[in-house]
């Protein structure tokens, strides 16, 4: 849940802390107080798309952060470990900034992360409803999305395995598609590849080669000044008086101070090895000595092949071995090129193969959706039935997808496969007894809308365990009994769930467990706006405010208090 949102320099909000409880938590207001804004802070939060229009006017950024506490076992958990964010006492604080250029900081306890981690992450600790699901619930094409959710747990490792064949599937139509453009550009390409592999093949370069020529360059450029010192560093160690000399008496010396002395019998195994050492590193340097020789022409001939080398490492990449890379690459496609029959009709055959496998996962995708969506009908006419609405026939059809002139032909007819599945999914409704059932978007009305909305809402905050559960005005369009089954429906809701609610409703007001007032006052000429949690009596008279609209009487406080008794009947349990 939601402990704790703080937002400063955002729209008409300066500073602002608002601490929120369990159960259901309704904010209201004036119109145009900040009580949408404030949902907007929290979609901000979670991941929203952000602008610098959001930004308090003469302010350099917004911020937003919210501490959220979750369960143990809640998959959040396990999404911040996988992206290396700590977790301590199940709590996640996340935070936004927004600068006056438009650009986001996002920080998820401490950690920086993406727009993209934070979306994620967001999307799983709260569940906001607002207008655009409306407006989701109207188009057709969100509807799958919709019985998808519904049958997650059946549904998610079936769609995960279709998924997984159906990205192979588009891969190797690209592939095929490459394969066969036009003769003209196969042309060209064959010409720069044959050309491209014909000049590397002749340079005939060996792995790592420039590396090993850049080496011995440097050692025949220098080779003067290595013969100087090897020679000066074997004189100063052999020879007459030299250092192998004077180590030779010592050992002589010490050799007889044993005799008298086996304590020092150590000490002269120790300067003895080390006069054998240096004697033999003494013949080594000999030896290197003897092996130097200014070769110029040697030295030409490198400078030459380096700059041979160089060229093709500008065109072809940054080693020798990046350009033999290039090479097997080119070879490879060239081979194709030249033997792009034979490759289209082996690629066809596999992705005939593949066609026939994705079918058979698509059916099994259908017979999962056929059968959630006979439970999710039946579960929304119970919820409809307790918004009134029991007279309203709701269905969930299933139609395969249209073939287009893409669609393979498996089995002897055209198949459309789509990311997720062959289905299209839409909801059906008759609002009166004897009417034709018709797509939803075409008979219902605003207030039915939300209704269905809510009773979709019920059904998955139940069934799915949402941890906190956000509701933008969702009694457009409803009044009377209607809103009040609305109020003890989102109070189900938040019995399992945390439920923030912005209402105009004063039935909804009524069955909240914790009343936040929005209200916009005018300070040192700039809006403010402020959030107060009511007392009984102020909550009382909110609620009578909500019903009479403008002046409150004692008859609408009067009013107020029976709906208050009402509310805290109906939420005595059973």
């Amino acid at each position: 849940m939601l402990l704790e949102l703080s937002i400063r320099h955002f729209a008409i909000i300066d500073e602002l802390t608002i601490q929120f409880e369990k159960g259901l938590t309704v904010l209201t207001g004036e119109t145009g107080a900040g009580k949408s804004i404030i949902i907007d802070a929290i979609g901000l939060l979670l991941g929203g798309r952000g602008s610098s229009e959001f930004v308090r006017h003469g302010e350099k950024r917004a911020e937003i952060e919210g501490l959220f506490v979750v369960d143990d076992q809640h998959p959040v958990i396990s999404k911040a470990l996988e992206y290396g964010i700590d977790v301590q006492d199940s709590m996640f604080i996340l935070r936004r900034n927004i600068t006056s250029q438009g650009k986001s900081i996002c920080r998820v306890n401490g950690k920086l992360v993406t727009l993209a981690i934070l979306r994620e992450i967001g999307q799983v600790l709260v569940d906001i409803h607002g207008q655009h699901e409306h407006q989701a619930l109207m188009q057709a094409d969100q509807h799958i999305s919709m019985l998808d959710g519904f049958a997650q747990k059946e549904l998610s490792k079936e769609l995960m395995e279709y998924q997984s064949l159906y990205k192979e599937a588009r891969q190797l139509q690209k592939q095929l598609a490459s394969l066969s453009r036009n003769e003209q550009e196969m042309a060209q390409k064959l010409d720069l590849f044959q050309y491209q592999l014909k000049e590397i093949e002749q340079a005939n370069l060996q792995p790592n080669e420039d590396k090993v020529l850049g080496e011995e360059r440097h050692k025949l450029a220098h080779s003067e000044k290595l013969f100087g010192l090897l020679q000066d560093s074997y004189s100063g160690l052999y020879g007459e008086g030299r250092g192998l000399d004077f180590l030779s008496t010592a050992v002589a010396h010490l050799e007889e101070a044993v005799s008298i002395d086996q304590q020092l019998s150590s000490l002269y195994e120790s300067v003895s090895n080390s006069y054998y050492l240096l004697e033999e590193a003494a013949f080594t340097l000999r030896d290197q000595i003897e092996q130097i020789e200014f070769d110029p022409n040697r030295l030409e001939f490198i400078e030459s092949r380096l700059h041979e080398i160089q060229k093709l490492k500008r065109k072809y990449g940054d080693t020798v071995d990046d350009v033999l890379e290039h090479a097997a690459r080119v070879e490879e496609e060239l081979d194709s090129i030249i033997h792009k029959d034979d490759r289209i009709s082996k690629l066809q055959l596999e992705l005939d193969g593949l066609w026939q496998d994705l079918l058979v996962e698509a059916k099994g995708l259908t017979q999962i959706r056929k059968q959630a969506a006979l439970k999710l009908t039946e579960s929304i006419h119970e919820q409809l039935r307790s918004l009134y609405m029991e007279k309203t026939t709701f269905d969930v059809r299933l139609n395969e997808k249209s073939p287009t002139k893409h669609s393979p032909t498996i089995e002897g007819r055209e198949v459309s496969f789509g990311p997720d599945g062959i289905d299209e999914v839409e909801f059906y409704l008759s609002t009166n007894p004897g009417e034709p059932m018709k797509p939803l978007s075409k008979v219902a009305s605003g207030g039915e809308i939300s209704r269905i909305m809510l009773a979709l809402k019920s059904i998955f905050s139940n069934q799915q365990g949402v941890t906190s559960v956000i509701f933008d005005e969702v009694d457009t369009g409803v009044s009377g009994r209607v809103a009040q089954a609305i109020a003890e429906k989102i109070h189900g809701i938040s019995l399992g769930s945390q439920v923030l609610c912005i209402t105009h409703l004063p039935q909804v007001a009524a069955m909240a467990d914790s009343h936040l007032y929005i209200q916009k006052r005018e300070e040192n000429e700039r809006v403010r706006t402020t959030v107060k949690s009511l007392t009984s009596d102020e909550k009382v008279a909110e609620i009578a405010r909500m019903i009479s609209g403008v002046e409150v009487t004692e008859l609408t406080l009067q009013h107020a208090k029976e709906l208050l008794e009402l509310a805290d009947q109906l939420k005595q349990p059973a």
